[in-house]
């Protein structure tokens, strides 16, 4: 170039793999495999396919799943695995299939492996295109169609596999990540900062506000200008104050207007706002380091969309 300046965009992977896709709970379940290939269908509508670098994830091993649940809550996925063509309930709403455990498996390894490669340097952030969805899954039991907890284990690698010290997880999923919050809620190395609609499933009750837990209750029907004002006055003074060294994304698109589970009111906008927003910390305080780790979002169109929005956000192609 004349100018003797390059243009170089962010380096961001997709972390999948289609183990994620054989998991499903019965036709009538919304956590569906069809939620990945409608991410799929519009990543390549966006023309973002070939401009993002894919990797597939490996198998977690016990080991690192062990860095937060218990080898009860392994074996009642792994030890319950149904027949072909049948279905075992864990709750009314968190099923098993006879691939379920391989799928888990593979979403937790892809969050981690995602984590390695930020934390190497290799890619400066990633969007793991994973199921079953995580952030409701409990140390102790797995809940809320979340099998094990993908971004509460990628945390754990970052902390205990790597040594870093502080890490911050940001949830913008409709639902309250319990399980999140309970896997860290002792653990002054860990930052969560989420909103949830509330009162609504897991029908937690809010707690107060404290250095290490910015979770913001917000009332149904909810639009972008609640959420970025609560991103604002709560997330944001919270971050800077604690200076993660990485920030893990639950990133749930179930809050958006089109979504029938959900309440909420956001669209693709909002979305990519915040993913401005956490990037900004990111680079002040981490180096950038993002990974961020797929959650809920049912409506498939506009779960398309707002995969589309985050990771063109990301990547610096918006």
């Amino acid at each position: 170039m004349a100018s003797g300046y390059k243009y170089y965009s962010m380096s961001t992977a997709i972390y999948s793999h289609p183990d994620c896709q054989r998991h499903e709970m019965g036709e009538w379940h919304p956590e569906c495999p069809g939620r990945l290939e409608a991410i799929e269908d519009q990543l390549i509508r966006a023309r973002l396919d070939g401009l993002l670098e894919r990797r597939q994830g490996p198998l977690a091993e016990i080991p690192a799943l062990l860095r937060n649940h218990s080898l009860e809550a392994i074996a009642a996925i792994r030890d319950n695995l149904p027949e072909a063509g049948a279905y075992y309930p864990i709750d009314g709403d968190t099923i098993l299939n006879q691939f379920s455990y391989q799928a888990a498996l593979r979403a937790a390894g892809c969050a981690m492996a995602a984590t390695d490669a930020v934390i190497a340097g290799e890619i400066d952030n990633a969007f793991c295109a994973i199921r079953p969805p995580g952030h409701h899954a409990r140390p102790d039991n797995a809940m809320g169609f979340c099998l094990f907890n993908n971004v509460a284990l990628a945390a754990l690698q970052a902390l205990d596999g790597h040594g870093l010290e502080r890490v911050a997880i940001v949830d913008f999923d409709v639902h309250h990540g319990n399980g999140t919050a309970e896997s860290f809620r002792d653990d002054a190395r860990v930052l969560m900062a989420s909103f949830y609609q509330h009162p609504f499933y897991p029908y937690c009750e809010p707690e107060p506000e404290t250095a290490n837990r910015v979770n913001i209750p917000v009332p149904a029907r909810s639009g972008g200008e609640v959420v970025r004002k609560l991103v604002l006055e709560h997330w944001l003074p919270a971050l800077h104050a604690f200076k993660p060294q990485m920030i893990f994304i639950s990133a749930g698109f179930d809050a958006h207007r089109e979504d029938d589970l959900g309440e909420m009111a956001l669209v693709e906008a909002d979305y990519a706002w915040m993913t401005r927003q956490i990037m900004a910390v990111a680079d002040e305080h981490c180096q950038g380091r993002i990974v961020s780790c797929l959650e809920g979002g049912y409506n498939l169109s506009a779960l398309g969309r707002s995969v589309v929005a985050h990771v063109k956000t990301l990547a610096q192609l918006d």
